[in-house]
């Protein structure tokens, strides 16, 4: 668990150190964000192949690889000279850790009953979520307190205890018979563009105006060919590196869509939030990411008590529907906020969100493994942590250019009752031109600024529902997603696929 909360932390680390890295590699902004871009990438093709990889190579040998190569790799990033060599060594680094997180969710599966299953998914839920809300806040002390190489560096004495701990505790289950597998080069080509495609799209999409711009046009439609192309190579090849039957289990395949929006919301927010902070009511970084981890303390108080009532047998369905219902509720808290909202206003929300997230994570773990079968447990820990991944790079795409859109718009619908001819607004100008002149002020200049801070006033108001808009609409999702819960199946005959 420590190495797969060790990847989890490092995807969300590096966002606060971007303007760091950037002035010391001397570098643009936008030039160090393909060090984001690079990880990501890289993580995500590796992600679908875990599975295979277990059963190709024995499942105790790759862990120690994958630890070994992200440990060093992350040592290297901490050493790099210039830009391009930490970016290839970034890429090294997702390469590696990419397979960190469904190795140590099958393992866990594997390993404890039934009964505890719960326990132990609710423990290992607690790091895999709680990583990326501390993240930023981590990031920006470590990087102020001392250099950002030092976030790179602190996965060192991580990475040699998890080797250490692999080493005496982990061993290969006895269905896996190394090197008894193929390896269908063409299928992870196919997978390789159409994944790193499509990751590129979502990273750059609001950059480059999406739609309008020749490169993301370009992006979409090879990751369309490619992934095409994989999904059907994969359903009639021998031996797949992706096992896309198990998806005609409904529960399976009902969970897969259920952990999509999880992720969207989950990571969405969790740009959203900070953004809104910062932008809006003028909070520092630091406070923002202060002010951000309450979520954590919700799912660190409540991840327990969803373990316990998993392993009394308590329907997973109904622990799901109050999950989303919770943290859905929290969404349209965060659309009532004002530019006057204080930090206890969003510190109850936060709790909110975080009690939902913790009763969302561990029993859709369960209930979606639950017809897997052993065999197949390392394939579908994969293709579970996949779409966990592309929902959350939907939501960070969509929160992003949702925001910026929808304030153009409000921008445009404030902008035509802001007249002249309105008497409201002719009051107001009067008012702020008479106060700037009492200062000593000019009539001309006074008018002047009094239009400019009525300008900068209605951009605020304009962004401020923006922001309140995609909260809603995140709150809606959560709430239409409930229904689905009822199509999954509670109690299941292990290793039988439906």
């Amino acid at each position: 668990m420590s190495s797969a909360v060790m990847e989890v932390l490092d995807t969300s680390v590096v966002n606060v150190s971007m303007p760091h890295i950037a002035g010391s590699l001397s570098s643009t902004v936008e030039e160090a964000t393909w060090v984001l871009t690079s990880y990501i990438v890289a993580n995500a093709i590796i992600l679908p192949i875990t599975g295979w990889l277990a059963n190709y190579m024995g499942r105790r040998r790759l862990l120690m690889t994958v630890v070994t190569g992200f440990t060093l790799s992350s040592v290297m990033c901490g050493l790099a000279p210039n830009l391009p060599a930490l970016i290839f060594f970034r890429v090294l680094q997702g390469t590696t850790g990419g397979g960190l997180q469904p190795l140590s969710q099958a393992i866990l599966l594997e390993e404890f009953p039934g009964a505890e299953r719960g326990k132990a998914m609710a423990f290992w839920g607690m790091g895999i979520v709680a990583a990326p809300i501390l993240g930023p806040t981590l990031g920006g002390w470590i990087t102020d307190s001392y250099s950002w190489r030092w976030i790179f560096y602190i996965n060192l004495p991580v990475g040699i205890l998890s080797l250490i701990m692999i080493y005496l505790f982990v061993h290969d289950p006895s269905y896996i018979r190394r090197g008894s597998l193929r390896a269908d080069l063409w299928g992870l080509g196919m997978l390789a563009l159409g994944m790193g495609a499509l990751q590129i799209m979502f990273d750059k999409g609001q950059e480059k105006d999406w739609f309008g711009s020749d490169l993301i046009r370009v992006l979409a439609a090879i990751a369309l060919v490619f992934l095409t192309a994989f999904v059907i190579r994969e359903l009639t090849v021998e031996d797949p590196i992706v096992r896309f039957r198990i998806l005609q289990s409904r529960t399976f395949a009902t969970g897969i869509a259920l952990v999509t929006v999880l992720g969207f919301g989950l990571y969405g927010s969790l740009v959203l939030l900070p953004l809104f902070m910062q932008t809006l009511l003028g909070w520092t970084a630091v406070t923002a990411g202060i002010w951000t981890s309450p979520r954590g303390i919700g799912m660190a108080l409540s991840m327990p008590l969803v373990g316990y009532l998993l392993g009394k047998g308590w329907d997973g369905r109904w622990m799901l529907a109050f999950g989303f219902g919770t943290a859905g509720v929290a969404f349209f808290g965060y659309s009532h906020m004002a530019l006057q909202s204080g930090t206890w206003d969003i510190f109850w929300y936060q709790i909110n969100q975080g009690v939902g997230m913790s009763f969302l994570f561990v029993p859709l773990t369960t209930l979606t493994m639950g017809p897997i079968s052993q065999e197949e447990t390392g394939y579908a820990t994969s293709l579970f942590s996949v779409m966990r991944n592309i929902g959350a790079s939907m939501g960070i795409s969509f929160v992003t250019t949702a925001v910026t859109r929808r304030s153009q718009f409000h921008q445009s619908i404030l902008s035509s009752h802001v007249t002249s001819l309105n008497l409201i607004t002719r009051q107001r100008l009067e008012h702020l031109a008479n106060l700037m002149q009492l200062s000593g002020v000019d009539r001309v200049t006074a008018g002047q600024k009094a239009d400019g801070v009525l300008y900068r006033i209605l951009q605020q108001q304009a962004s401020l529902l923006s922001y309140l808009d995609v909260f809603h609409i995140m709150g809606i999702l959560f709430l239409v997603v409930v229904p689905l819960i009822l199509l999954m199946q509670q109690r299941q005959r292990q290793g039988a696929a439906r």
